[in-house]
């Protein structure tokens, strides 16, 4: 079972940029998909961007396209999330959730707060 630990969130001015990580400890396979969610205080969790952990693939949501970009370094074992010019309403928690072989797991978090 894979384990994954996010860092890299912070308090940002708008329009700033914040780089998250999210490490796997384990055997990742190239067929998963890693994916960052992020839930803002009082409203649900939300699909932010998707990778499959072979590369190839990359999915936005349409609120952070041209901004946010994912990312992942298979030797590391470590996915990313390249976000610029942030907004406020990029103010949640950011989840790492890696999907394969049938399992899957998710990180406990970073919050990344972005003040006006």
């Amino acid at each position: 079972q894979v384990q994954l630990v996010e860092s890299g969130g912070g308090l940002v001015q708008s329009g700033g940029s914040l780089t998250l990580s999210c490490a796997g400890s384990g055997v990742i396979n190239a067929n998963s998909w890693m994916r960052w969610h992020r839930q803002a205080p009082g409203k649900e969790r939300e699909l932010v961007a998707t990778i499959k952990w072979s590369g190839h693939n990359t999915f936005y949501a349409d609120s952070t396209k041209g901004r946010f970009t994912i990312s992942r370094d298979a030797l590391k074992n470590t996915g990313y999330l390249q976000m610029s010019s942030l907004k406020p309403e990029d103010t949640a928690v950011y989840y790492c959730n890696l999907e394969g072989g049938g399992s899957q797991a998710w990180g406990q978090g970073t919050r990344v707060t972005v003040s006006s």
